[in-house]
């Protein structure tokens, strides 16, 4: 743990006291989204501090083109970012003649942030001092509409405390906007128009080379004297790309004025005239108000908490950290557009790049299957299906791979590979396996097999494919082998027979074969179509099973282990627990160098093989290679700890299993990383709702019935979640003297407790 200035809160989160060093990690923790678009908590007006500013819009990016010192055949041209928006947030303020700026007053106090996560909205209040004397308090509520997800509004609020005071509000949308991680220091937006009209403003801008098209809008009400002011702004500056306008109001000490700003985004992914929309949208939001637009936004977010939330009495840490993960994943991806994935930062920070990682596969579709309606998950399957050209193109043009071999991106915002570190993009091919793997997991846990004859066994074809061709035979050893790799642990690049990657290989030929012959029995039409688009043999097939068949795993048996690689025994075996903490986070003290040469462990390696297949090993086997493994993983990666937990709690290893679910479920919020200023790990945070559902809960699907082995931690005194398992809504509650099953609907459910059937009855 790095930091501990969030209080502790069932439903907030909540920073009290002004600290300049604390603004940055606090604009990704307070981060508002609704899908569609979402911003970091920068200020509302001018600050001169250090801060990263930041809104972004879900599906628009720039392919900004690879910077590296040596050109490898191979590289992709471009590394995919997620754009810095233009700003619509802005409002600067002119206080007696000063700008209002917190990093130049002189006294700041009674400050307060609070994140309402049940309510969807985000309020700064404080007090403070200008340099002229002027003593203001000031109010600040902002949120991004769910229902109208186009917009968003700010209500700021002014208070003169010791003096009458002439307050300027002067709101302004600016395209001039820049990433901090450009590779080029480029422009990435170009500003095509500004109009105004009345008290509202456009900035049309687009971005270079990918042309997409955004209008950013503003519209502005005047509050004073405890009413709305029929006011136009008195002045107004305008660029290229930015529009400012003035609004001039007095106040009396002691009362309070404010502005009412609607403002957002229209893209040309949605509309053909995108001002046209934003004048739409600015209509739609005006009808409501301000009153209504924030009570459909609380009912909109009690209704996404009424299936995904899940509660824990008597640990409010433990609760605040479960609460804050679901609410930057309903925030990050409601489903509604296929189009759109799961970006590992969301709408919190630009690092990182691209739109999906093997993450949406291998963390987020279960949390988005059991807590929303199936087309959701099934949505996130289609944006992969609807890339598999682009796959086949990436394993064809940039490792040299025939017949419709298919490699997925590791980084992709349209299907193509934009990750420009050379070791992932070509090495950590594993992610291949985890798309194959979730569309296994959809059908386990949905029952809806039509997505496989429809679109899945085209995938799985591709995907088969690509690890036949990538498994070499060894003389040697009489064996497929699968060398130069990247394994889930990033701190080893270039290994051979990584076991994750050979065991997954296998499981995805043996799968996609399995899936053949079912669609040939029980989908005939469907089968015959594929097969002619694909051109599969049996031939081909005979060759798959040779390399699956044969498939060689790194073991050794003194120890009863699976080696993780090759030579991964003859590292300097020092555990973690005999590593001078002064050296951690390793990624940030060593060379990497250094880091490569080492038994350490960024994340689950063999331990995510054990838990992906967990019916395909025994318990002992497990332990034994959980506790060797586990010894030597430093947890530097976001998706660690929610694997380790889930598995410690399957052995009983309680303690380890509750440490683990608080460093994932506050791993932001406590920056264990040193790095939330960055943004926020949203594609792990559904590993939080795995560790509590899977992990405490046991829940698994075997054999198409629910099985729950229930545990507590004895920190906690109880804790509840809500499953929807094939359109029936399964709440189950645990304390330390029984499990409680609430079913909803019409139809009973059998489910298995420690091996035992129970049936629950509907509302019963």
């Amino acid at each position: 743990m790095n930091q501990d200035y969030i209080k502790p809160d069932n439903w907030s989160i909540i920073e009290e006291g002004f600290d300049k060093e604390q603004v940055k990690s606090s604009e990704s923790l307070f981060s508002i989204g609704n899908g569609a678009m979402g911003q970091r908590a920068n200020f509302e007006e001018n600050y001169s501090g250090e801060t990263f500013q930041g809104s972004y819009i879900a599906g628009i990016y720039y392919p900004d083109k690879t910077k590296v010192g040596w050109w490898k055949n191979g590289y992709p041209k471009y590394f995919a970012k997620v754009l810095n928006a233009p700003n619509w947030i802005g409002i600067n303020i002119e206080i007696n003649g000063e700008d209002f700026d917190l990093n130049t007053c002189t006294e700041v106090s009674n400050y307060r942030r609070e994140l309402n996560m049940k309510e969807g909205w985000y309020n700064r209040s404080f007090q403070a001092t200008l340099k002229n004397g002027t003593e203001v308090s000031v109010n600040v509520r902002r949120f991004l509409s769910l229902d109208l997800d186009e917009a968003g509004v700010i209500n700021y609020e002014i208070t003169p405390l010791n003096k009458d005071a002439k307050i300027i509000y002067k709101p302004y949308i600016d395209a001039g906007v820049t990433n901090e991680d450009a590779n080029w220091e480029e422009k990435f937006w170009e500003p095509l128009d500004v109009k105004k009209s009345g008290n509202e403003a456009f900035v049309t801008a687009q971005t270079f080379k990918t042309h997409f098209k955004v209008t950013t809008f503003m519209q502005n009400t005047i509050f004073a004297k405890g009413e709305k002011q029929n006011l136009s702004p008195t002045s107004v500056d305008t660029t290229a790309d930015k529009i400012l306008f003035y609004y001039d109001v007095i106040a009396a000490k002691g009362e309070k004025s404010g502005i009412q700003k609607i403002g957002g985004y229209t893209v040309s992914l949605n509309h053909t005239d995108t001002v046209s929309a934003a004048e739409n949208v600015i209509q739609k939001a005006l009808a409501k108000g301000y009153d209504q637009l924030l009570q459909d936004q609380i009912d909109a977010w009690a209704k996404i908490w009424e299936m995904s939330d899940i509660t824990i009495d008597g640990d409010v840490k433990a609760q605040q950290g479960i609460r804050f993960n679901i609410f930057q994943l309903n925030q990050t991806y409601l489903g509604k557009d296929s189009r759109l994935n799961i970006g590992p930062k969301g709408f919190t920070g630009e690092k990182y790049g691209g739109s999906t990682y093997w993450d949406t596969e291998a963390y987020c579709i279960p949390f988005y299957m059991a807590t929303k309606d199936q087309q959701v998950a099934r949505n996130l399957l289609t944006y992969r299906y609807n890339q598999l050209d682009k796959a086949i193109e990436n394993a064809k043009d940039n490792l040299g791979f025939t017949n419709g071999a298919a490699l997925y991106p590791m980084v992709t915002m349209n299907g193509e590979e934009c990750h420009n570190e050379w070791e992932i993009t070509h090495e950590e091919i594993h992610r291949n396996g985890a798309i194959a793997f979730a569309i296994y997991n959809y059908h386990r846990f949905t029952g809806d097999y039509s997505y496989i004859p429809e679109k899945g066994l085209e995938v799985l074809i591709g995907i088969a494919r690509f690890w036949h061709q990538r498994a070499s035979f060894s003389k040697n050893k009489n064996q497929y082998m699968i060398l130069g790799v990247t394994g889930p642990n990033e701190y080893e690049n270039n290994i051979n027979n990584n076991f994750y990657t050979n065991y997954i290989a296998k499981w995805c030929i043996d799968y996609a074969t399995e899936q053949i012959q079912k669609v040939t029995a029980e989908y005939p039409a469907d089968h015959k179509r594929i097969i002619e688009k694909v051109k599969l043999s049996e031939a081909e097939l005979a060759e798959w099973n040779k390399v699956s068949s044969n498939m060689y795993f790194p073991r050794s048996e003194e120890m009863g282990i699976y080696l993780q690689q090759d030579g991964f025994l003859d590292k300097d075996l020092v555990r973690v627990k005999d590593l001078d903490r002064s050296q951690r986070p390793i990624n940030q003290k060593w060379s990497w160098d250094r880091v490569l040469r080492s038994p350490y462990i960024k994340q689950a390696d063999v331990l995510q093989c054990f838990y992906f297949f967990e019916d395909h090993f025994s318990k002992e086997e497990l332990e034994r290679n959980f506790d060797f493994y586990e010894s030597f993983t430093v947890h530097e990666s976001s998706l660690s700890p929610c694997v380790h937990s889930i598995q410690a709690a399957l052995l009983d290893k309680m303690d380890m299993a509750y440490a683990f679910y608080l460093r994932t479920s506050r791993l932001d919020l406590d920056d264990y990383n040193k790095e939330v200023e960055e943004g926020c790990h949203i594609t792990s945070m559904a590993g939080t709702w795995m560790s509590i559902v899977e992990g405490f809960g046991g829940m698994r699907v075997k054999n198409d019935a629910l099985h729950f082995s229930p545990k507590i931690p004895k920190e906690w005194e109880g804790y509840s979640f809500k499953i929807n398992f094939r359109n029936q809504i399964l709440k189950i509650a645990v304390d330390h003297k029984e499990t409680k099953f609430t079913l909803e609907g019409t139809n009973e459910l059998t489910v298995y407790v420690n091996g035992t059937a129970v049936l629950v009855q509907p509302n019963h």
